[in-house]
């Protein structure tokens, strides 16, 4: 990408105008209406698995559901860190972010969402050694090999996004400062760069776009092995149960990786399909993760039942 060359080197950008999503002007009621709304279901649905998880000692000490209960409190706190500029857009206060909350910005949001591409990673491995090695997955994958591997998914979500906000913005910002996108991300944030943004888009090619579509292939690997297993269950009430398991995460992954790809592997290009294709992973799939594993999957659904039950022996005991 070439310098911007029509702005002066002198003139330093303190601020940044988020556009926000392209939309018709009558439509801005009804999609802030839209987006609280998946703002506020995506809070409750992921707060209500976390505290099942944490409620319920028959998921707590289960790596499954270990796992499961860090990707809601992910995405909470990602859907936190998008949503609500998202929403304020549709609104006539101001679209100025301040330079360092869009530093801020586009680290949380590569630190939670690299952390989550990694979790779901470990998430198909655990699914594979749940089915493929049952009688070893208790040494192969315990509670506390479980929360090392998650300890190193936050680790290196956390280097991951300090280095793209680091790479980001140590490039000189001299105007425009309008950032044609939804919130502070590598691409539409790299268009207003007084400098040359060659290594800053290589590095994104390969730290973002290479990693993610290795997961996401590590992920299929996974599932490959695993749907031959399954085809191996003597009982259709045993292939229905393993399907059903698999069927969600893998659900949830395809969501939140294909539309990943998609823009970080094409970083120096500006299509205006790109706000619609982030808004899959960035505000879909924290709502989907929730109802995907809550309406699929039988045992959070048992928790739930029992969690329910012991709250009503409670209310009669009083």
């Amino acid at each position: 990408m070439r310098r911007n060359r029509n702005t002066s080197l002198d003139t330093v950008v303190t601020d940044f105008l988020l556009l926000g999503l392209a939309h018709p002007p009558h439509l801005r009621t009804f999609l802030f209406l839209v987006f609280f709304l998946i703002y506020i279901l995506t809070q409750l649905g992921n707060l209500l698995i976390l505290l099942t998880v944490w409620a319920d000692p028959k998921l707590h000490a289960r790596p499954m559901y270990i796992l499961l209960g860090v990707l809601s409190f992910l995405d909470m706190w990602l859907s936190s860190v998008i949503v609500p500029r998202i929403i304020v857009n549709f609104t006539p206060a101001s679209k100025a972010i301040a330079f360092g909350g869009c530093v801020a910005q586009l680290y949380f949001f590569h630190f939670l969402g690299s952390t989550q591409c990694f979790l779901y990673t470990l998430m198909a491995y655990d699914r594979y050694l749940a089915i493929c090695q049952p009688l070893r997955y208790p040494v192969l994958m315990n509670g506390k090999l479980c929360t090392i591997l998650v300890a190193g998914a936050w680790v290196a979500g956390s280097i991951h996004g300090s280095i793209q906000a680091t790479l980001t913005f140590r490039l000189p910002y001299c105007g425009p400062k309008e950032v044609d996108y939804f919130f502070c991300d590598i691409p539409a944030v790299l268009r207003l760069a007084c400098a040359d943004t060659t290594i800053n888009e290589l590095v994104t090619f390969v730290d973002i776009g290479v990693v993610a579509a290795s997961c996401f292939m590590l992920i299929l690997l996974s599932y490959a092995n695993i749907v031959h297993a399954i085809l191996k269950i003597r009982t259709a009430d045993g292939r229905k149960r393993a399907f059903s398991t698999c069927g969600s995460h893998l659900t949830v992954v395809t969501v939140y990786y294909v539309p990943c790809i998609f823009i970080y592997l094409r970083a120096g290009s500006k299509s205006p399909f790109d706000g619609a294709v982030a808004v899959f992973y960035t505000v879909v799939t924290p709502l989907l993760n929730p109802l995907i594993y809550t309406l699929r999957n039988q045992e959070v659904k048992s928790a739930l039942k029992r969690l329910r039950a012991g709250r009503r022996n409670v209310e009669e005991d009083k």
